[in-house]
């Protein structure tokens, strides 16, 4: 099944996100730590190279996804021009000062007034992350996508305001692959896609690239060569089973995907980062500062 979402609401946020990218300073897009090509925005990249605005990458969910994969993907999105990259998780919590220290540096120096742009899927946790960065609770947060509905604004102190905007796809899913591994992450509502079908692909990649996550999750010493021979015996092992004594692909489906959406399969990353991009005229740039913590001497995450 083709996977595609596009309700209306979000063809009317990515049209005010167009109006509004004229009065914003930086842009700050959420991704999935999991999957940081996946989950970045076609579009928000269009609109942000039109108005020439600079970006700070936020890797969300950073304690489900590999630390050395994150690691590579942080260094790549600090080679980029006009670029930033700080991560957040449960484990390293992102803070106010570093993220609008990362905003200043992009801009410049100069003292006035910032305004800034949170974007994001939907269920790419941002609500939650501008809530965490804001000190209280400006936005209503859920388990599930589109949740934010309309744009607001903050002040987050006095030089910055940041702009909230709902979590939005694009109007094409053109790449199947990454439309299969948003949906695994839960970024497109249950009811727009087959979870039976999602499940046979995350049951794929998961046999293919973590098989031992599968081995220590399920108790499996080994596991069935093919994605349906996997669900038949993880369903016979959870008893999913249906009124005729044959498997319920459902609810064993929904029993691999909860599984991986909330970390128990372990930190997996499912996508490499590309290489940084190589500056011969510039002095390298050093790698990330994983502790997330505003810079007071010479800046190490650039």
């Amino acid at each position: 099944m083709k996977i595609n979402w596009y309700p209306g609401h979000m063809f009317k946020a990515n049209k005010e996100l167009a109006k509004l990218m004229q009065q914003i300073d930086v842009v700050i897009e959420v991704l999935d730590a999991r999957m940081p090509a996946a989950s970045a925005n076609p579009m928000l990249e269009s609109l942000r190279s039109k108005h020439h605005k600079p970006c700070v990458h936020v890797l969300n969910k950073a304690d489900l996804a590999d630390p050395k994969a994150t690691a590579a993907w942080i260094n790549y999105f600090n080679s980029k021009p006009g670029s930033a990259a700080l991560i957040n998780g449960k484990d390293q919590l992102l803070s106010n000062e570093n993220l609008l220290w990362q905003c200043q540096r992009l801009v410049g120096q100069e003292q006035r007034k910032y305004n800034a742009v949170i974007c994001g899927i939907p269920n790419v946790g941002k609500s939650t992350l501008m809530n965490q960065i804001a000190g209280r609770k400006l936005a209503k947060t859920g388990n599930e996508p589109a949740v934010t509905k309309a744009q607001q604004r903050i002040k987050l102190n006095d030089h910055w305001y940041l702009f909230d905007t709902p979590g939005v796809l694009w109007p094409k899913l053109e790449d199947q692959d990454a439309a299969h591994r948003l949906a695994c992450a839960g970024a497109i509502r249950n009811t727009a896609i087959v979870f039976e079908d999602v499940a046979f692909y995350a049951a794929e990649f998961l046999l293919r690239d973590f098989p031992d996550s599968l081995k220590n999750r399920y108790g499996m010493d080994t596991l069935p060569d093919d994605a349906e021979q996997f669900m038949t015996e993880l369903a016979g092992k959870r008893g999913c089973r249906g009124r005729y004594g044959g498997v319920d692909w459902h609810k064993v489906a929904e029993i691999l995907l909860h599984d991986y959406r909330e970390g128990r399969l372990g930190r997996l990353t499912l996508e490499q980062a590309p290489p940084p991009i190589a500056h011969p005229a510039k002095t390298e740039t050093p790698a990330e500062d994983s502790s997330n913590e505003p810079q007071t001497e010479t800046p190490t995450n650039t």
